[in-house]
């Protein structure tokens, strides 16, 4: 069963890494309309087992709950635009920096003390947003600097959910997780959906397609792996997420990889891993002694 679920993680970050191919090929239509498939279809896939099991309504906080949907419908809104304005590789990146904040954020609103490991790896992660930066015009006349803003903001939008959804995340079930991620973008992005009579038949189909895989697809084989394999080992695994993108942006867009990207990037991402990694051994850690304590 391991094997499985080392297999499940690794085409779930091989599958995540089609998101800015599949947002690019729907260019035509707007952010917004984009949006609204990325949280409609997910959002009604799970609505008949919920109902059928009673568990529309979530026995923990429900204000939290949605609340960390909002912000999640502005990180999505963000994370769209990083994808339309920007190349893959500067958008994924960008993005996969959100432990950073994880981290920050934990450190100056929950006082939770940053380790020196950490504080190590937070400082090569951000000297790596620095190069990767390094170069671009600063201007919001240039699209390259507002998807890449806009990457920076998504992942900072992430950090937040994460550790918001990571406080209320005994209290509900996987298809309440998948709900209440996506329930506020299905109605902030409908009033998007206005001229969506002029978007191609076909476009319109991979925004159906684009929900199901990255919703639904993406979701479901990451927390099939979770459930057989070490957390540390999951998400460390999903970082083939970033060279799956580069690599198709490459391959099929042909975008140009950098020498600032490759270096920034290569920063960012073991900066962040590194930082995930020791995270969670932490997280072990105290787990074990409440464990320990409890017996």
């Amino acid at each position: 069963m391991t094997k499985k679920a080392i297999y499940a993680v690794v085409l779930c970050a091989l599958i995540a890494g089609t998101n800015g191919i599949l947002i690019k090929y729907m260019s035509s239509m707007n952010t917004g309309t984009i949006g609204w498939f990325r949280a409609i279809v997910p959002t009604l896939f799970v609505l008949p087992a919920l109902l059928r099991n009673d568990e529309l309504r979530p026995r923990g906080n429900y204000k939290t709950l949605l609340l960390a949907s909002l912000i999640n419908a502005g990180r999505m809104y963000l994370y769209l635009i990083a994808f339309t304005y920007t190349s893959i590789g500067n958008a994924v990146v960008l993005f996969y920096s959100y432990p950073l904040f994880v981290a920050a954020i934990e450190s100056v609103y929950l006082k939770q003390k940053i380790p020196k490991k950490q504080l190590v790896f937070l400082m090569v992660a951000f000297a790596g947003i620095i190069v990767t930066y390094a170069g671009k015009p600063f201007s919001f006349q240039s699209d390259d600097f507002i998807g890449m803003i806009a990457a920076m903001g998504a992942a900072v939008g992430y950090a937040v959910t994460v550790i918001l959804f990571k406080t209320e995340a005994q209290n509900f079930s996987k298809n309440q997780l998948i709900f209440y991620q996506n329930i506020a973008g299905a109605v902030v992005f409908l009033p998007f959906l206005v001229g969506i009579g002029s978007a191609e038949i076909d476009q319109i189909g991979v925004g159906v397609i684009y929900g199901l895989i990255i919703g639904i697809g993406v979701f479901k084989l990451f927390f099939f792996g979770l459930k057989h394999l070490p957390a540390a080992t999951a998400t460390s695994l999903m970082y083939l997420e970033v060279v799956s993108a580069i690599a198709l942006g490459y391959l099929i867009l042909g975008e140009t990889l950098t020498l600032n990207m490759i270096i920034g990037g290569a920063m960012i991402v073991f900066g962040s891993w590194s930082i995930s990694r020791l995270k969670r051994k932490e997280e072990a850690k105290n787990s074990d002694l409440l464990t320990g304590d409890s017996q």
